[in-house]
C-alpha cells in the first residue's frame, strides 16, 4: 500500500482549480490583504506581506480535503465560486491575524515539509505602491482610522461587488467578530456620491502588485558596510596580534564622539537624484548644494561651532530643541555666499542647523538649531537660509517644479512666480510683518515634481523659523458624507477661510510651529438680517507634539479680508485634530440691529446644545442663537452622537 493512497482522489483536481482561481484573482487577492494589513508595517513591508500571505493561502486551501465552509447565498454556483471565496477568507484570516501575532519574522512549515519564510526576501530595494492623485492619500487617511475588518468589508462591497450578506459570511468565516459592526462602518465611508470610493479603491494607489522600486537607505547601508568592514578588520588584527600592556592608564579610542562628528571629511552627502528614487521624501533626499560645498575649512568651522559654540557666537534654539552636539556626523545640505554672509546648512535627523558667518572674514558668527520631527515632502521643501526686517531666501528642495509668493490677504490674487537659483535659493521673498500691522501676509506656493504627485500645489509661511508652516485646510462637513480630512489651502475656499486666519499668523513666530490648519466646523444663519457665519477651528501644531487651538467666527457681511472674530483659545489640547475631533464654541454677539444674543455651534457629532448662565435653554441640532443681554456670559454643554457630552473651549 502506498502513502498517496490515503489522500482522496479529489484533492489534485481540488488543488489545481485552487491553483488556477488563486492565478487568476491573485491581483484582488493582494489588493485585499494589502489593504487590511496594519498601516504600521511600512508601505515596504505591508507589500512583502500582501504577496507572502496570498501564496501561502493556497497550500491550506488545497491541502484541505473539504474546503473551509463559507455559507453562500441561495442559487450560487458552489465549484470554482466556492474556491474563489474560501481563498478570500484564508486570505482575511491571515491578514487580520497579522497583526496580533508576537514576532515579524516566524518561519512556517507548508504541508510538503518544505520551510517556508513569512515575507520574500528582498535585499537593497524598497518596494511599494504608486503614487495616485490628491483624493487617495485623504481616502487612505480616512481608512487608517477604521478597523482592518471594516476596511476588508469596503473593498469586497466597492470593488468585488459583493452583497452585504456575502461580506457577513466572508468576514465571520474569517474570525471577525462583529460583521455588522464593520458592515455599518463600511456603508459609511461609501456614501459617497458617484461611486467615487470604489474609484479609487481600484487604483494604482492600493494596487500592491503595480510597485515601483526604490533603493533602500544609502547612507544608512554606506554606514553599515564600513562599520563592517572596520568590524572584520579588527577581528583580524586581535586574532593575529595581542598586545599585552601592564599598568598603561592611558585611555585607548573610544565610541565616536562629538569631535569625530564634527571633522568635516566624515560629513555625510546625498546623490542628486537620491530624492526620484525613494519612498522617504524628506531632508534625507536634499544634496548637497552651494559653490562652497568642498570648502572644508568653512565646513569645519561649521561643524565645530555645532559641537561647542565658542565665546562670542550667537545661538538661538527654537522651542524644545536641544543643544547637544550631533553624535554621528551630519547630513550637508548646503554650503554657499549670499548678499553679505556665508551659510552652511546641515542636518542630523531630527534637526536643522543653519551656521552664518561674515562675509568677508569668518568673524560675526551665527548659529540656528531647530527640531524637524519627521519631515515629510510639504514641511522639508524649504529652509529659510537668511533673513532681514524685510525678506528672506529660501532653499527650496531638489523636488521643487514651482515656486511663487502669493498673498493671503488677497485670496482672488493668484501667486507671483518666484526665481530661483541653480541651486534652490529664491529671490529674497517679503518678510510676514509682525507686530500690530496686518497689511500683508506674504506666503510661498510651491508645486512639487509631478515624479513626486502631480499638480500637488501647497502654502508655506515663513514665521521666523528655519523651517516655514505648512498650511493646510479642512472644509465643512457635508451632509452624508464622511468627514473631511486636511487638504492643501490652495483651492477657493481654502483661500477665502485663510484671508480671515491670515492676521492671526503673526503671534506664532518664531514658536516652533510646524503646520496650521483651518477647519471650517459649522455654518450657521444669523438672526437680524446678519447673513451666514462660520465657525473655524484653526489648530497649529508644534514640532515638539503639542497644539493649540483658536476658535473663530466670520460673517458674509464681513470684507474679504477682515479678520475673523476670536470666540476661544486652549493651548495644549487634542482639539480639532485627529484625536480630538469634537468641538463645540459659544459667544456673545451684537446684530445689525443692535441685538444681542449667544450664538453656539458644534462639529458634525453634536445633536444637541444646552445653555445655562445669562439665559438658559436647550435645543436639538448642531447651531443655536438665543436672545440675551449685554455681553452675555454662559456655558454650553453639547450632546454627542455618541452619547458622551462635550464642553465649550473656553473663551480667551
Amino acid at each position: 500500500m502506498h502513502l498517496r493512497s490515503f489522500r482522496p482522489a479529489a484533492v489534485r483536481p481540488r488543488a489545481r482549480e485552487a491553483e488556477s482561481v488563486l492565478v487568476e484573482q491573485y491581483g484582488d487577492l493582494v489588493r485585499l490583504a494589502h489593504l487590511v494589513l496594519p498601516a504600521s508595517l511600512g508601505r515596504h513591508r505591508r507589500v512583502l506581506a500582501a504577496h507572502s500571505l496570498v501564496q501561502r493561502a493556497l497550500p491550506r486551501v488545497r491541502a484541505t480535503p473539504g474546503l473551509p465552509t463559507v455559507p453562500r447565498p441561495r442559487g450560487e454556483a458552489s465549484g470554482r465560486q466556492t474556491v474563489q471565496r474560501s481563498l478570500l477568507v484564508e486570505v482575511l484570516r491571515a491578514a487580520l491575524a497579522h497583526g496580533r501575532r508576537p514576532r515579524p519574522w516566524p518561519a512556517r512549515f507548508a504541508p510538503s515539509g518544505a520551510l517556508v519564510p513569512r515575507m520574500p526576501f528582498v535585499v537593497g530595494l524598497r518596494m511599494f505602491p504608486r503614487s495616485g492623485g490628491l483624493d487617495e492619500p485623504d481616502l487612505a487617511r480616512r481608512l487608517s482610522d477604521m478597523s482592518a475588518a471594516a476596511r476588508a468589508a469596503c473593498l469586497l462591497r466597492a470593488v468585488h461587488g459583493l452583497s452585504d450578506d456575502t461580506v457577513h459570511h466572508l468576514l465571520e468565516s474569517a474570525g471577525v467578530a462583529d460583521p455588522a459592526a464593520a458592515l455599518s462602518t463600511a456603508r459609511l465611508l461609501e456614501a459617497v456620491p458617484g461611486g467615487a470610493v470604489a474609484a479609487l479603491l481600484s487604483s494604482q494607489e492600493f494596487d500592491a502588485c503595480a510597485l515601483q522600486v526604490g533603493p533602500t537607505d544609502l547612507l544608512r547601508r554606506s554606514r553599515r558596510s564600513r562599520l563592517g568592514l572596520g568590524v572584520a578588520a579588527m577581528g583580524l588584527a586581535a586574532a593575529t596580534l595581542v598586545v599585552t600592556v601592564a599598568g598603561d592608564t592611558t585611555p585607548g579610542p573610544s565610541a565616536p564622539t562629538a569631535e569625530a562628528a564634527a571633522a568635516p571629511t566624515n560629513v555625510v552627502r546625498t546623490a542628486a537624484g537620491v530624492w526620484d528614487n525613494t519612498s522617504r521624501v524628506d531632508f534625507t533626499a536634499w544634496p548637497a548644494r552651494g559653490s562652497r560645498v568642498n570648502d572644508k575649512k568653512l565646513l569645519g568651522r561649521a561643524l565645530s561651532t555645532w559641537a561647542r559654540p565658542p565665546a562670542g557666537s550667537r545661538v538661538r534654539l527654537a522651542p524644545a530643541t536641544s543643544a547637544a552636539a550631533p553624535t554621528n556626523a551630519p547630513l550637508l545640505l548646503y554650503a554657499g555666499d549670499g548678499a553679505d554672509r556665508t551659510v552652511v546648512l546641515l542636518y542630523d535627523g531630527t534637526r536643522l542647523a543653519r551656521y552664518s558667518e561674515s562675509l568677508s572674514s569668518a568673524e560675526n558668527t551665527e548659529l540656528s538649531v531647530a527640531r524637524t520631527d519627521d519631515a515629510d515632502v510639504t514641511t522639508a521643501a524649504a529652509v529659510a537660509l537668511d533673513s532681514d526686517k524685510s525678506s528672506t531666501r529660501y532653499l527650496l528642495a531638489p523636488w521643487i517644479a514651482e515656486a511663487g509668493t502669493r498673498d493671503l490677504l488677497r485670496p482672488d490674487v493668484l501667486a507671483r512666480p518666484l526665481r530661483m537659483s541653480k541651486d534652490g535659493v529664491t529671490e529674497p521673498v517679503p518678510t510676514m510683518p509682525a507686530g500690530g500691522g496686518c497689511d500683508s501676509r506674504p506666503v510661498l506656493q510651491l508645486r512639487s515634481s509631478e515624479r513626486i504627485a502631480e499638480h500637488h500645489s501647497f502654502l508655506l509661511a515663513g514665521l521666523g523659523d528655519l523651517s516655514p508652516v505648512h498650511l493646510t485646510y479642512t472644509p465643512l462637513p457635508g451632509r452624508g458624507r464622511p468627514p473631511h480630512q486636511p487638504r492643501e489651502a490652495t483651492g477657493t475656499a481654502a483661500l477665502v477661510a485663510w484671508a480671515h486666519q491670515a492676521c492671526a499668523l503673526g503671534s506664532l513666530g518664531n514658536t516652533g510651529v510646524r503646520a496650521v490648519n483651518a477647519w471650517d466646523f459649522a455654518e450657521q444663519h444669523l438672526p437680524d438680517g446678519g447673513g451666514q457665519a462660520v465657525w473655524t477651528c484653526a489648530r497649529a501644531d508644534t514640532w515638539r507634539g503639542p497644539g493649540d487651538v483658536t476658535v473663530a467666527l466670520r460673517t458674509s457681511r464681513d470684507a474679504p479680508d477682515a479678520p475673523a472674530l476670536t470666540v476661544a483659545h486652549a493651548r495644549s489640547t487634542a482639539t480639532c485634530s485627529r484625536f480630538g475631533q469634537h468641538i463645540v464654541a459659544t459667544t456673545g454677539w451684537r446684530s445689525p440691529s443692535g441685538h444681542w444674543y449667544v450664538l453656539a455651534a458644534g462639529s458634525r457629532a453634536v445633536t444637541g446644545l444646552s445653555v445655562s448662565g445669562s439665559v438658559s435653554a436647550s435645543e436639538e441640532g448642531r447651531t443655536l442663537a438665543l436672545p440675551a443681554p449685554r455681553r452675555p456670559h454662559v456655558k454650553v454643554v453639547a450632546r454627542l452622537a455618541t452619547g458622551g457630552q462635550l464642553d465649550a473651549v473656553s473663551s480667551p
